[in-house]
């Protein structure tokens, strides 16, 4: 069953197209991958999901809801509940890990924010660095601290832009266990960008194709279907 659904959908940037007439399914419960080289347009396809960017031509949908058409934003951002873990972490470098996690906590009025930055922090074995600033930490550490501030408040979805470029091969690998963990102990839909073959295949439940700003493939597991111009 599809939780996304983008509809011929198009993004133009100071004349230059970025996304050309789009229509891509992400089904519910899979970890599906953009894959494409630099200005294939994943990172675009993520903003536009998750609302930072509208559409200039075409549809977002989200469930059986448009939350995006024709150059509007019907539905913003903070009501869609997606997490968003930008490639550079965006940790904020004056907060403690708990005050990173805590933040869109408070932000909702949210209840018992103590215990669910606690809880969070313990499932991913970072507790101890609660007081801790980002600078203080390893790449993985701030890594896991940039997951945790989406988690913690329980998006149905979340977006990944290159997740893994900055960790050496084996704290690469490690990660990936820990996503696929993420993705059935949490039950959400995860979305990932990167340029790297292997990583997509060794992750992604679907991988998705992009050059141009259009999807060329879709590999399912060990099937594979070719998309029109």
């Amino acid at each position: 069953m599809s939780i996304i659904s983008l509809k011929n959908v198009s993004k133009t940037f100071k004349h230059r197209k970025i996304i050309e007439n789009l229509s891509l399914d992400i089904h519910q419960g899979k970890i599906t991958c953009l894959l494409g080289s630099s200005g294939s347009g994943k990172t675009t396809i993520l903003r536009l999901i998750a609302g930072l960017e509208k559409p200039t031509e075409g549809e977002v949908c989200i469930g059986h809801r448009v939350v995006s058409k024709d150059g509007k934003i019907i539905t913003p951002p903070a009501q869609r509940a997606i997490g968003f873990i930008f490639q550079d972490l965006a940790l904020w470098s004056h907060m403690t890990v708990y005050e990173n996690i805590a933040f869109g906590l408070k932000v909702q009025k949210s209840q018992e924010i103590e215990q669910k930055v606690v809880e969070i922090l313990e499932f991913f074995g970072i507790l101890n660095y609660k007081n801790s600033y980002p600078n203080e930490l390893s790449g993985g550490q701030q890594q896991l601290v940039a997951i945790a501030r989406s988690l913690v408040l329980k998006p149905k979805i979340v977006l990944m832009d290159e997740p893994l470029s900055n960790l050496d091969i084996d704290l690469k690998e490690k990660m990936r266990k820990q996503i696929k963990e993420l993705r059935d102990v949490f039950n959400v839909t995860i979305i990932f960008v990167t340029h790297d073959h292997e990583e997509a295949y060794a992750l992604a439940d679907e991988v998705v194709i992009l050059e141009n700003g259009k999807c060329r493939k879709i590999s399912v597991k060990s099937a594979t279907i070719s998309q029109k111009e």
